[in-house]
């Protein structure tokens, strides 16, 4: 059994720690310099331990330049491997922490591959590690609510490179700091904590902040990060002492600082890690300018599609009952975007601009409380505390399972194998395996157990039981024939005696029980195995009969595809696909048809790498288009039955509908429906332009039309269709111009149940999913990214390659986009041939999408259908902003659209990553 074992072993990284406080930093403070070999004080005067009593991993002495902090000299480093590395951290129950984690590569390995990991709090994923820069600390943070008295960080699931890890920090708070109604089903992943008004790039940190909060400047510069500030916006700060005893308690340094908007308003943008979702979100404020008796400061924040947010007015003085004194609003429950614009504006009875001190942003992390089983598996250790398989950390089956367990895929999994083969175990069976109530494999064989064999009625799953080569006493028990699913059961070579239970022998039950000198058969006849096989016979047969009725019908399957070169797709797909239409089979024409529809292939409408498309007419006065097929190359023919397959079964208002076919005399045409208006392409950058431009509005719609077809492909398909080759030539428009997605000859079925389907590369230069293109593997994301380049041709009207168009060194749409999208400099992609005529807050929804679409891995991408809710969101701002513009509306609803337009976006709907929790608390909190 030993050989057979899957190599998913976790190790344990345990750390037992003494905290000693000292005058120099808070108490329940622990840093761990990761790889480092000895005790030191940084100059901040926080403590710093090395994790060397740890005995797995290594450690690395890396040199990164400008890099002068003893800690990040070090790193230790785990195997590629399947395994998962927890370090146990010991803390003190019901009292928050903050858990901080680092990564600075320094090309430790010497490979120039960026590692790529997943980090994980206990059971709950936390976090996955991209390294995009070998000289830049990755850093993660995580406030949570201690439960019991240790907590685990675990690193595993390398895809790139290997797991390491620069230092583990954790701080303590008191009282009542970042406590939530929330906190026992989330934790906080920190997003944001920013300093405004900063008076240099440094961080403020401990000892300016007992808690050691890490507070980033405003001043740092990097992509989208604190851009779009408004004109007249100022830096001001005070030396006098600031009053910040109040829940969060920021540091006096910070809230010292601020900003104000001179001409009224202070905006901003920046990204959010781990957002999408549902957030916390507080702003910090303390007046520190002398008003005179006759000046005020008042202002609101102003959220699109929220009017609800922006009723309230903040007055600092006012609701901080006095100056240099903390006011804290938030929210413990918001919605929040990727990239979140926000803006701050005087209202009208106000002499003052806005003033902000300091803002704190953290994603809700959904806990998962692990395995069901965590009790009864801690006690089976306790008997095996000193060897090496027993000193795994973190929970038995999450996100990696231990070694030496498999467990099932539920969200709270159970332990279903137990997998002991030849580990040294001494001693009684512990009696904790039998509360393992999902059992279904135990392997305890090989081992020196001693002692009799425990009551495993509690296992009603069990199927397989290996105990042989032990040591084990006593009688083989009766009870063993009330497990309704055991099929094996291994006892030979140990000290059992007795008679074999008769009702063991007339079960359905290969059993083995040679060896036992004193163990008998019933009757007194010794015996070495005993096996019944009664329906394992009829199983073969029946296995037998399916192969032979398999091999008929794939005979009789292969003789119709070398008749008409057509692969049927399963009956079941068929009967499972959700259509807008009847689920009708193509027409097969014959060629005399064609021609006469055609007239003999007159008007030639379109070509490509397929062929040439001309116009015809059938004789019920149907337009139709007729796609030639040039090649008869296996792979054409291939394509062709393919889009014949698929469109044949799958009917949708946004797909182009195939009306038929025609295979004869060496030709191969396909027939459409006529989409009047020709492709997407052709109005953007193609001839149908003639110095006009289809409007934002339109374009919105377009891609409405275009998202609608791909979910129906993605989520109303079983299996998914995946489209594979996604471009603006493939979005045809109709007399009305709706949009349909066309051209399914490389169109993919997925594989249920997986998570991705093995592909020669296909698709168009300009679209093709990077990662797709790299790993040959092919998912619902790969269309996503073709989806997010198509975007990006509306927002410019450019072609997604080209040698002219994007500058130096830069041929493809997404680099050119991304430069400028996050720089804060929309305008700069945008299509002249719009002029001005859109809400540049439905341009910057859209712009945002398109760059989360074309994200390098498919993971961080969107769903199409969140991509199709926030194309409705736009396309919604866009129809209000016309409303407003045609004069339909009051001049209240003028003044609050003219405010939201100049703010940028800031998504509070309907959150992309739904949480259940109680909507009464989504509301605006003054702490």
């Amino acid at each position: 059994m030993e050989s057979g074992l899957p190599l998913v072993f976790s190790l344990s990284l345990i750390l037992l720690f003494l905290l000693h406080p000292s005058s120099s930093q808070m108490p329940g403070f622990v840093s761990f310099d990761c790889g480092g070999s000895e005790n030191f004080t940084d100059e901040l005067g926080l403590n710093w331990t090395p994790d060397d009593k740890l005995t797995y991993g290594e450690t690395t002495t890396i040199s990164v330049a400008n890099e002068t902090q003893k800690q990040y000299m070090t790193l230790r480093h785990f195997p590629a491997d399947s395994r998962k590395y927890c370090y146990k951290l010991d803390v003190v129950s019901r009292t928050r922490y903050l858990l901080r984690a680092t990564f600075l590569y320094g090309n430790f390995d010497n490979n120039n591959v960026y590692p790529k990991f997943d980090i994980s709090f206990g059971a709950t994923p936390w976090s996955t590690i991209v390294i995009s820069d070998a000289n830049t600390i990755e850093m993660r943070e995580l406030i949570f609510l201690a439960t019991s008295s240790s907590v685990s960080v675990c690193l595993s699931n390398a895809t790139t490179g290997q797991p390491f890890i620069s230092t583990l920090e954790l701080r303590q708070f008191n009282g009542s700091v970042y406590y939530t109604e929330l906190e026992q089903q989330f934790y906080l992943s920190v997003s944001a904590r920013i300093n405004f008004g900063a008076e240099s790039d440094a961080p403020i940190r401990y000892p300016d902040d007992p808690f050691d909060r890490i507070w980033e400047s405003d001043s740092v510069k990097k992509a989208n990060y604190l851009v779009d500030v408004a004109a007249g916006t100022e830096k001001i700060s005070t030396t006098l002492p600031i009053d910040v005893n109040r829940d969060e308690m920021p540091p006096v340094t910070v809230m010292q600082t601020a900003v104000v908007g001179t001409n009224g308003s202070l905006t901003y943008r920046l990204n959010l890690d781990g957002f999408p979702g549902m957030g916390w979100a507080f702003t910090y404020f303390a007046e520190i300018e002398d008003l005179e008796p006759d000046e005020s400061r008042k202002f609101r924040l102003v959220l699109p599609d929220h009017p609800e947010i922006s009723k309230a007015v903040v007055n600092i003085e006012e609701n901080a009952q006095g100056k240099y004194r903390l006011y804290e609003p938030g929210f413990t429950n918001l919605s929040l975007p990727f990239v979140l614009s926000f803006r701050f504006g005087k209202t009208s009875d106000s002499s003052r601009g806005p003033l902000l001190n300091a803002m704190e942003i953290n994603k809700y992390l959904e806990k998962n409380d692990g395995s069901q089983d965590g009790a009864a598996i801690t006690n089976v250790l306790s008997h095996y505390s000193s060897a090496d398989w027993a000193q795994e950390g973190g929970d038995p089956c999450l996100p990696v399972p231990w070694s030496w367990v498999r467990c099932s895929s539920d969200p709270q999994p159970r332990i279903v194998s137990i997998l002991l083969s030849s580990k040294n175990l001494t001693g009684n069976i512990p009696s904790d395996i039998t509360k393992l109530t999902g059992l279904v494999e135990l392997w305890l064989d090989g081992n020196m157990l001693t002692g009799p064999l425990p009551d495993f009625t509690g296992c009603m799953d069990l199927k397989i039981i290996h105990l042989e080569n032990n040591q084990l006493t006593g009688a083989l028990p009766s009870s063993l024939v009330n497990l309704p699913n055991l099929r094996e059961l291994y006892v030979q070579n140990n000290m059992l005696s007795g008679t074999v239970p008769s009702s063991l022998l007339n079960k359905d039950l290969v059993l083995n029980y040679s060896g036992n000198i004193n163990l008998h058969k019933g009757g007194g006849k010794k015996s070495h195995i005993y096996v019944i096989i009664g329906s394992s016979v009829g199983a073969a047969v029946l296995l037998l009969a399916t192969v032979v009725s398999c091999l008929f019908m794939f005979k009789g399957k292969k003789k119709y595809y070398e008749q008409e070169h057509l692969v049927s797709l399963p009956t079941q797909w068929l009967a499972s696909s959700k259509s807008d239409g009847p689920a009708e089979v193509a027409h097969c024409f014959s060629l005399p048809e064609i021609e006469n529809a055609t007239n003999n292939l007159e008007k030639k409408i379109g070509s490509g790498g397929f062929g040439v498309v001309y116009y015809g007419k059938l004789k019920d006065g149907k337009e139709i288009a007729v796609k030639v097929l040039t090649s008869n190359s296996y792979q054409g023919k291939r394509e062709f039955s393919n889009e014949v397959s698929l469109l044949s079964r799958i009917h949708h208002r946004n797909l182009v509908q195939l009306i038929g076919f025609c295979r004869e005399e060496g030709h191969s045409m396909l027939v459409y429906e006529f989409m009047h208006n020709g492709t997407l392409k052709e109005h953007l950058y193609g001839p149908l332009t003639r110095g006009r431009s289809i409007s934002w509005i339109k374009r919105l719609e377009i891609a409405e039309d275009s998202a609608k077809g791909i979910e129906y492909l993605h989520t109303g398909c079983v299996p998914a269709v995946i489209h594979r080759d996604l471009k603006s030539s493939n979005i045809l428009l109709d007399k009305q111009m709706k949009a349909k997605v066309s051209d399914f000859g490389l169109s993919k079925l997925a594989v249920d149940g997986v998570s991705h389907v093995s592909s020669i590369v296909r698709g168009t230069v300009g679209y093709l999913d990077p990662e797709y293109y790299i790993s040959q593997q092919l998912t619902d994301k790969s269309d996503v990214y073709s989806f997010g380049v198509i975007l990006l041709e509306l927002i410019s009207g450019q072609e997604a390659i080209s040698n002219e168009s994007f500058g130096v060194n830069c041929r493809n749409i997404v680099q050119w986009a991304k430069l400028h999208i996050e720089s804060g400099d929309i305008q700069g992609i945008i299509d002249p041939s719009l002029h001005n005529d859109y809400d540049l807050q439905s341009m910057w929804k859209i712009a945002e999408k398109a760059l989360m679409c074309v994200q390098p891995h498919g993971y961080m991408r969107p769903s199409i259908s969140e991509v199709l809710k926030e194309i409705q969101d736009a396309i919604s701002i866009e129809r209000e902003t016309q409303t407003i513009r045609e004069g339909n509306s009051d001049e209240m609803s003028r003044n609050s659209m003219h405010s939201s337009m100049n703010m940028g976006s800031m998504d509070l709907g309907g959150a992309d990553n739904c949480l259940a929790i109680d909507e009464s608390i989504a509301q605006p909190t003054a702490r």
